[in-house]
C-alpha cells in the first residue's frame, strides 16, 4: 500500500530560478491551510490625450453633440465634466502648452520644457511597483500621431517626478513596434536552439517544472488519482493561459512589422509653425495602425503604463477628406479652402480660436467629432472580449484610462474661460469608478487625480506637500 503525504496548501511546484506555480486545493491537503485568493488583472494606468480642447457648452450636449462617438463604450466610462485647471496657468508661456502640460499632473508646467511634477499613471506605477515591474514589462511607452512640436508638453503627457519626460513619444509606426517588440523574432523563427531554450524558458512557467509536473502526475505519485487529475487540468489551464498572454496562442499574436510611414514626422512634421497639408485618410489610417500596435503590447502585457496622443495641444494641420461616421456625411473638411487662407492661419486650430457659443461652430463641431471618434477606436481596441483579463473582463474593465485635452473654450483672452471646464473621463479601474455616467463635478483636476491615485490603495498625491488632499467621493463606486 502506497504511503500518501498529507500536503499543505502552499505546496508548491518548484523550478528553474525558483519559478513556483501554486497547486489546486487536493483532498491530500489539510482544511485548515486552505485559503482562497482570486487572481487579480495587473495594475494598469495610461493618459488618453486629443488636441484643441472641447469647449464647455459643447460638453453640455452630452453624446448629442462632438461626444457621441464615446457613446459606444459609455458603459464602460465615465464623462466628467466640470473640473478646473486654473491652477495650471503659467503666465507668459501659452495656454495650450499650460493646459497640455496640466493635463494629468494638475500643476503648472516647470519653464517650456518640463512638466510640473509627475502624471498621475506615474504616480501610480512607482506606488504599485515600487520594486520594479515584472520581467518583460516594459516601463513606460508613449504614442502618438501629432504636428506641433514646438512644446514638448504639447505631445508628451507622461512625466517623471521631476517633470521630465517619462519616455520619448513614438510617432512612426515602424519605431513604435520596435520600442515595443523589439527587432528580434517573437515567435521563436529563425533562432538557434539555445535561444529558442531561453525563450521557452522565459515565456512558460510550466516548462521550468516540467519534471515535477511529471512526478506529481504520473504512476509514482504519492498522490491519488483524483488529486493527480486534478493536478493534471489545473497545470493545463495555466498553459493555455500562458499561451494567451505570451503569445503562442491567438489572443496575443505578434504582428508583422508595419510598413514605413508616408506622413511627416520629425522636423517636417512642423515647417516653423506653419502647418500641414494632410488627407483623413493618411491621418486616421496611421493613427489606427499606432493604436493597434500600442493594443497588442497592452493584451500581451508588454505594456502596463504610458500615454497616447491624438493630435497635439495647440495642433495646426489643414485637413482635407469626407468624413462619416456610421456610414453617413458628418463633414466634407477642407480647412483652408474654407478659410480661405494659408499657413497657419488656414489650419483646423483657428477654428477654436473663433468658438462662439451663440454660433453653429459646424467645422469645430466636425473636427472635435473626429478626434472622439478616434479616441473610441483606441478604447474599442482595448475592449475585445477574445483577449480577457484573469477576472473575465476586459482590459477596458480593468485598467485606468483617464481622457483629457488641453482648454475649456480654445480662447486666450480669459484664462478662467480657457482653463476651466476641461472635458474629461475616466475607465472604472477594476471596479474602482463609477462608469456609465456623465457626471458634473466642478472640482480641481488635482484633486480628481489624487483620488484616482488613492483609490489604488496608495498615500501619494500630485501638488504641493502643504494642499489638503480633497476626495472626489462622486467618481468612486
Amino acid at each position: 500500500m502506497k504511503y500518501r503525504k498529507v500536503l499543505s496548501r502552499r505546496t508548491l511546484l518548484r523550478g528553474v530560478g525558483g519559478v513556483c506555480i501554486a497547486l489546486p486545493f487536493l483532498d491530500e491537503m489539510r482544511a485548515t491551510s486552505v485559503y482562497a485568493q482570486s487572481e487579480e488583472p495587473p495594475v494598469r494606468a495610461f493618459n488618453v490625450f486629443f488636441g484643441l480642447g472641447l469647449p464647455t457648452p459643447l460638453q453640455g450636449e452630452g453624446y448629442d453633440g462632438p461626444l457621441q462617438p464615446l457613446e459606444k463604450v459609455k458603459n464602460k466610462i465615465a464623462i466628467l465634466r466640470g473640473v478646473d485647471q486654473v491652477r495650471c496657468d503659467e503666465a507668459g508661456i501659452n495656454a495650450h502648452f499650460d493646459g497640455a502640460a496640466g493635463a494629468f499632473t494638475g500643476t503648472p508646467p516647470d519653464g517650456e520644457a518640463k512638466a510640473g511634477g509627475a502624471s498621475l499613471d506615474q504616480v501610480i506605477r512607482r506606488g504599485v511597483y515600487s520594486n520594479g515591474l515584472p520581467d518583460g514589462v516594459l516601463g513606460s511607452v508613449l504614442m502618438g500621431t501629432y504636428f506641433r512640436r514646438s512644446r514638448p508638453a504639447r505631445y508628451v503627457h507622461s512625466w517623471n517626478p521631476d517633470g521630465s519626460p517619462a519616455a520619448l513619444p513614438q510617432e512612426d509606426p515602424t519605431a513604435l513596434f520596435t520600442a515595443i517588440f523589439g527587432a528580434a523574432p517573437m515567435n521563436g523563427e529563425d533562432l538557434t536552439p539555445e535561444e529558442q531554450k531561453r525563450l521557452r524558458y522565459r515565456r512558460s512557467i510550466l516548462d521550468g517544472v516540467v519534471e515535477q509536473y511529471k512526478h506529481y502526475t504520473g504512476e509514482r505519485s504519492n498522490l491519488g488519482a483524483a488529486s493527480r487529475t486534478r493536478i493534471a487540468d489545473h497545470l493545463d489551464r495555466v498553459r493555455e493561459y500562458e499561451q494567451r498572454v505570451f503569445g503562442a496562442g491567438p489572443s496575443c499574436t505578434v504582428p508583422t512589422a508595419p510598413a514605413d510611414s508616408d506622413i511627416p514626422h520629425g522636423d517636417t512634421a512642423d515647417p516653423g509653425g506653419d502647418g500641414i497639408d494632410i488627407a483623413l485618410d493618411d491621418l486616421v489610417g496611421e493613427w489606427r495602425l499606432m493604436c493597434d500596435l500600442y493594443a497588442i503590447g497592452i493584451q500581451c502585457d508588454v505594456l502596463r503604463f504610458g500615454a497616447v496622443t491624438f493630435q497635439a495641444a495647440g495642433e495646426r494641420i489643414r485637413l482635407t477628406g469626407r468624413y462619416e461616421y456610421d456610414g453617413e456625411l458628418v463633414y466634407d473638411f477642407d480647412d483652408m479652402a474654407e478659410r480661405n487662407q494659408g499657413g497657419s492661419l488656414g489650419c483646423s486650430h483657428e477654428w477654436w480660436h473663433e468658438f462662439n457659443a451663440n454660433n453653429q461652430n459646424l467645422q469645430l463641431r466636425a473636427h472635435a467629432h473626429l478626434m472622439q471618434r478616434e479616441v473610441a477606436y483606441f478604447l474599442q481596441q482595448l475592449d475585445d472580449p477574445a483577449h480577457p483579463d484573469q477576472n473575465g473582463g476586459t482590459i477596458l474593465d480593468n485598467a485606468l484610462i483617464t481622457i483629457s485635452t488641453e482648454s475649456g473654450d480654445g480662447r486666450h483672452n480669459d484664462v478662467n474661460r480657457e482653463l476651466s471646464g476641461i472635458m474629461h473621463a475616466i475607465t472604472g479601474a477594476n471596479g474602482r469608478f463609477k462608469t456609465g455616467e456623465v457626471l458634473d463635478l466642478g472640482v480641481e483636476g488635482i484633486d480628481l487625480y489624487n483620488t484616482l491615485i488613492r483609490a489604488h490603495g496608495l498615500d501619494d498625491k500630485l501638488g504641493p506637500d502643504g494642499r489638503a488632499y480633497d476626495e472626489i467621493t462622486a467618481v468612486l463606486r
